[in-house]
């Protein structure tokens, strides 16, 4: 028997022809599909300490979350609603829709943010809403020309920090001013949460600026969020939270 790999009989010196190798088998194209490649945009799933529990991977351009519905589901989180938030993928950007949820969706900030009128910012468990109250009007005479006894202020209050309720009223109050800076914490600053362990010692500070208003995060544990109106970009690095869940965007 001659060799498969000798051209030429050992014995003989023939010319022995050659087997034809059997052709590979064809392979066909797979059709591309985002959730199977694992090259859409990516989630890392927190623990209370900040650790990742796992990764997800958003199959499409535009991914539900909820705790009975959607893509991405979390069915034992009672602080978040059955449909909830929406995750959208357009032109290399990330997209945060809140959908209507009872606790809201909230981006934390890993800048300074200017408030707007009904912001609500997230300190320590505490939901603070903006408010813009505008510039008083001055006061009518009184009728016996006598003047109104007050507490001298260096100037007007032209916007509240509202704490809410679950109920969403209003408890405490703390009103802003140009050129008033109010730091919030747990045991420091003007606005003082002994009670809120979440909260850091020195957490936030909502400095004044001309005539707005910046709230900004004073390296804090828990950092500050905001609650999402409309449409708000995530960039990879910020976190989510999402009912009970943080969320942080590894990739887009």
């Amino acid at each position: 028997m001659v060799p498969e790999v000798d051209v030429f009989c050992a014995r003989c010196g023939t010319r022995v022809a050659m087997t034809a190798a059997p052709p590979t088998p064809a392979v066909g194209t797979a059709v591309f599909s985002a959730s199977a490649s694992g090259v859409g945009p990516k989630l890392a799933v927190l623990d209370a300490t900040g650790a990742v529990k796992r990764v997800e991977t958003l199959p499409g351009p535009e991914s539900t979350l909820g705790r009975a519905e959607g893509e991405l589901r979390f069915p034992d989180d009672t602080f978040m609603s059955p449909v909830h938030a929406q995750l959208s993928l357009r032109d290399g950007q990330l997209f945060v829709r809140d959908l209507g949820s009872r606790n809201g969706t909230w981006l934390f900030t890993d800048a300074p943010y200017k408030l707007q009128d009904g912001d609500t910012v997230l300190v320590g468990s505490q939901l603070l809403r903006f408010r813009r109250l505008g510039y008083p009007g001055p006061h009518p005479p009184e009728a016996d020309a006598t003047r109104r006894l007050g507490s001298a202020t260096p100037s007007a209050d032209i916007a509240v920090m509202q704490q809410l309720r679950a109920d969403g009223s209003a408890r405490d109050n703390c009103h802003l001013s140009p050129s008033r800076n109010v730091v919030i914490g747990r045991s420091e600053g003007d606005w003082i949460f002994p009670y809120d362990k979440t909260m850091s010692g020195r957490h936030a500070e909502i400095r004044s600026e001309d005539l707005e208003f910046i709230v900004i995060d004073l390296e804090s544990r828990n950092g500050i969020a905001i609650a999402v109106r409309g449409e708000k970009q995530v960039r990879p690095g910020q976190r989510i939270l999402i009912g009970d869940q943080t969320l942080r965007v590894e990739s887009v």
